[in-house]
């Protein structure tokens, strides 16, 4: 039996435009073990959050899946029953969003939101879901829980609601954890403490991580290896010390050389950061060939004419590109 708690094969999400599908993520791979931290980069516009949307079983229309699979734990999410899915939501799958003042209910106390966790998926009654609501409340480190669990979201700081947000999503010790730029609305102490806390919680559960974030130094810190997707293709994975120190696509490099680095202007005589010139193209503007060609440095005559395969890297880990082909 597979010890992959995330199975993708061949994903393609369509966004269907009078009577039309245009691909918006197509034909991705990727698989998580257990334990195991995955970091999902590129910029926005490029299919990170639908990949994770379609995950949970979260589209909605005009967007849909129109191919492959999606295997949590063996079950194929894009074929479950919704009454399915709302069962395998919050108990084997859970999601944490990047805003927690949306993402709560404002007319529910934090510790109502928590416990009704443990009555959906669990079976407990009031009393033993607020005790429960409690003890999670204690595991994500809010001082005072016995107390705070009354409070209304308004009544918490950002660093605080987010960590409401982590007692919900892991409530029920759940095997794949969606974190969507999960601490993008935080200032930079709190950022580390609530991936800290993630960290400590999931290896504690042996549970699967799919991160999804802009900032490539917190996932150079945290992640096992790294995916990268671009206009909805995924075109590099590696492991996450390799990706940074040797990127292979035109693309991945050009993310990493617009890292800040100290000592970059002394040692490359640069003063600014490098950037990638242009945009990424919208899901109705996606042509033939690479997709990333209109942007690309090294760009050749038959990469604006034919898309290419996914291959193997010699030292392990796979890129959708010419060069390499």
């Amino acid at each position: 039996m597979s010890d992959d708690v995330l199975r993708i094969e061949d994903l393609t999400i369509a966004l269907r435009v009078e009577g039309r599908d245009h691909p918006a993520v197509e034909g991705v791979n990727l698989t998580i073990g257990r334990g195991e931290v995955v970091g999902l980069v590129g910029e926005s516009g490029c299919g990170k959050s639908l990949t994770a949307l379609s995950v949970a079983g979260l589209l909605t229309a005009p967007m849909h899946v129109s191919n492959g699979r999606i295997l949590i734990e063996g079950q194929d999410v894009a074929r479950l029953s919704n009454r399915s899915l709302r069962s395998l939501r919050g108990d084997r799958i859970a999601m944490i969003f990047q805003e927690p003042m949306t993402a709560l209910n404002p007319l529910m106390t934090i510790g109502d939101q928590i416990g009704e966790m443990f009555v959906l998926h669990r079976g407990l009654g009031a009393r033993a879901a607020r005790k429960a609501a409690i003890a999670a409340l204690d595991r994500v480190q809010v001082p005072g829980a016995a107390r705070r669990v009354d409070d209304y979201p308004h009544q918490l700081s950002g660093g605080m609601r987010q960590r409401v947000m982590i007692a919900i999503a892991l409530a029920c010790d759940p095997a794949l954890l969606i974190a969507d730029e999960p601490t993008t609305a935080l200032d930079v102490t709190i950022q580390a403490e609530i991936i800290d806390l993630i960290l400590e919680l999931c290896r504690e559960q042996g549970t699967a991580v799919l991160m999804i974030s802009h900032d490539l130094g917190l996932v150079a810190r945290i992640c096992n290896r790294v995916a990268v997707m671009y206009a909805g293709h995924l075109i590099e994975e590696q492991a996450a010390e390799r990706i940074f120190l040797s990127p292979h696509h035109p693309y991945t490099r050009g993310l990493v050389g617009a890292l800040p680095r100290l000592g970059r202007r002394l040692t490359e005589g640069q003063a600014a950061l490098t950037e990638i010139p242009g945009t990424v193209p919208a899901i109705l503007d996606y042509g033939a060939g690479c997709r990333f060609a209109p942007r690309c440095t090294r760009v050749m005559a038959h990469c604006a004419a034919a898309t290419p395969e996914t291959t193997q890297l010699p030292q392990g880990g796979r890129i959708r590109c010419f060069l390499h082909d």
